[in-house]
């Protein structure tokens, strides 16, 4: 199947180190993690998605994230893994989230749709199955958010088109790490 006219070439993940909460409710800047970068790089690369936008305001961050991605694209880190290689062209480090959502609207000509996912449920949440068919019969792009922390702020939610209803185990424990969060997703979005 080419990438390229996949609907999931339309879409991108974004994960957003702020704004997010603390344990506290507390509004807080998370670090960048070096296996978020590969690791979601990969999920991103697997089923299609245009781009992978990790989201701080972190100056030490962002050089921290780019010097990771800047070793895997050139020389030693290249050529010793070609695939991570690939993966981690999708990467791109903003300060923002409005610089996420200005790119996908220059690439794509249009403001993407913007679908917030979480660990608690919404009364306007969607199930997977029906941002699918919508990612299916829309030539709109999409911005998928993921939070880091504790999770995203009410006002990353205010803005939301969508709301991805969360990922449910079978026990009361509800803690996944972002990493296995998106992959799940991911696949329930565009997994043969």
């Amino acid at each position: 199947m080419s990438t390229e006219n996949s609907p999931a070439a339309r879409v991108a993940v974004a994960l957003l180190h702020h704004p997010v909460y603390d344990k506290h409710r507390q509004v807080v800047t998370t670090a960048v993690t070096n296996l978020d970068l590969h690791d979601i790089a990969r999920a991103a690369k697997t089923f299609g998605l245009c781009r992978y936008f990790v989201v701080t305001p972190v100056a030490d961050q962002q050089a921290l994230a780019e010097r990771i991605r800047v070793h895997w694209l050139g020389g030693w880190g290249a050529g010793y893994n070609p695939r991570r290689k690939e993966a981690l062209e999708l990467l791109r480090v903003l300060s923002g989230l409005e610089d996420a959502i200005a790119e996908m609207t220059e690439t794509f000509g249009t403001r993407p749709l913007l679908v917030v996912t979480g660990a608690k449920g919404r009364l306007n949440s969607v199930t997977a199955q029906e941002l699918r068919a919508k990612i299916e019969s829309s030539a709109v792009p999409m911005l998928i958010l993921f939070g880091t922390g504790w999770g995203m702020t009410e006002e990353v939610f205010d803005q939301a088109d969508f709301v991805l209803e969360p990922i449910s185990g079978n026990s009361e424990y509800n803690h996944l790490s972002v990493r296995s969060a998106v992959s799940i997703y991911l696949d329930r979005l565009f997994g043969r």
